[in-house]
C-alpha cells in the first residue's frame, strides 16, 4: 500500500472515530476569549490579561497604530490599544493575533507546510478584510464586521492544519505536494468544522470553513463570499468558475472591477492588513 493511500485511510478512520488530534486555541487566546465574554470585563482588567504575553501586546499596540482602525494619532501603551481597539472587537483580534502560535512542528518538511498555511491564511485575511472595508464603504447597511471577517479568514483553511500535523508520521508524502492538496480539499473542511465547534466560535465561522472552497456565491453578501474573493486572487478555482463567480461579484459590487487588487482603496488596505502580520 502506498504511502498516499495509508495516510488517507489512516484519516478517514480517526476522523470516523472522533479520535484525531484537534489543534487547541493558544493559552492566551484562551484567556482573552474567557475574560472578553464576561459582561463585567473592564478595558484596565483586558489589558491585563493581555499583558501576560508580549508578543501579543506588541502585536495590539501595533493593530491600534494601523491604517486598519482608521486612526492617525500613535498609541504608546497597552492600555491605550485597548481602549482604542474597544471591548466588542479585542475576542476576534487577540484570537486572530495569537493564531501563528499553531503553526508549529518540529519536523523540517511539515514546518515548510505549515509556513505556507500561514502564509496563504495571512493573505486570504488580507484580501478579504480589504475587500470589505470597500464594500462597507458603498453599502452602510451592511452587518458584516471587520474583526470576524479577519478571524475568519485565518481559520477559513484551519482543517489542513491536522493533516499536515498527522503526515508527520508519513515523511514521505512530502514529495508529493500534489496528493497532499488533493487530501487537504478531499477533508479539511470536515475537520475544519471539527476544530471550529471544539473552540466555541460563533455561528458566522461555520459556512467559511464548510464552503469556501465551493465556488457559488451567496444571495446576500456574506463572509464566505470575501473568503472566495481572496481565493480567486490566488487563482484557486478553475479559471472558468473564478470567471463566472468573479462577474457576480463586481454585479454585486463587493469588488469595483475584475482587476480588484490594482484598486487604490483596496490594495492600501491590503498592504495594511499585512502589515499587522509581519
Amino acid at each position: 500500500m502506498s504511502a498516499q493511500r495509508a495516510l488517507l485511510i489512516i484519516l478517514d478512520e480517526k476522523i470516523r472515530s472522533d479520535r484525531l488530534v484537534l489543534p487547541t486555541l493558544p493559552d492566551i487566546a484562551l484567556k482573552v476569549r474567557e475574560r472578553a465574554d464576561d459582561p463585567q470585563i473592564s478595558l484596565q482588567q483586558m489589558a491585563n490579561v493581555i499583558s501576560q504575553d508580549p508578543a501579543l501586546s506588541a502585536r495590539m499596540i501595533k493593530v491600534a497604530n494601523s491604517a486598519f482602525m482608521g486612526r492617525s494619532i500613535q498609541v504608546n501603551s497597552l492600555n491605550q490599544a485597548v481602549t482604542r481597539i474597544g471591548l466588542s472587537q479585542i475576542k476576534n483580534i487577540s484570537i486572530a493575533m495569537a493564531m501563528e502560535q499553531l503553526f508549529v512542528s518540529q519536523h523540517k518538511q511539515v514546518q515548510q507546510q505549515l509556513d505556507r498555511l500561514w502564509r496563504d491564511s495571512v493573505q486570504t485575511a488580507s484580501v478579504a478584510v480589504a475587500c470589505l472595508q470597500f464594500y462597507k464603504a458603498l453599502h452602510s447597511s451592511c452587518k458584516l464586521n471587520i474583526d470576524v471577517m479577519a478571524l475568519a479568514a485565518l481559520v477559513h483553511n484551519i482543517g489542513a492544519l491536522p493533516v499536515l500535523i498527522e503526515a508527520e508520521r508519513h515523511p514521505e508524502v512530502f514529495g508529493h505536494p500534489a496528493f497532499m492538496q488533493v487530501l487537504i480539499d478531499k477533508i479539511a473542511a470536515i475537520i475544519g468544522l471539527k476544530i471550529i465547534k471544539n473552540w466555541g466560535f460563533g455561528e458566522e465561522f461555520m459556512p467559511v470553513v464548510e464552503h469556501w472552497r465551493t465556488p457559488q456565491s451567496e444571495p446576500v453578501p456574506g463572509y464566505t463570499d470575501f473568503i472566495r474573493l481572496a481565493a480567486i486572487n490566488r487563482n484557486y478555482y478553475l479559471p472558468e468558475q473564478a470567471q463566472v463567480l468573479l462577474a457576480n461579484y463586481v454585479a454585486h459590487q463587493l469588488v469595483p472591477v475584475p482587476e480588484f487588487m490594482q484598486q487604490p482603496e483596496i490594495a492600501g488596505c491590503y498592504q495594511d492588513v499585512r502589515a499587522l502580520f509581519q
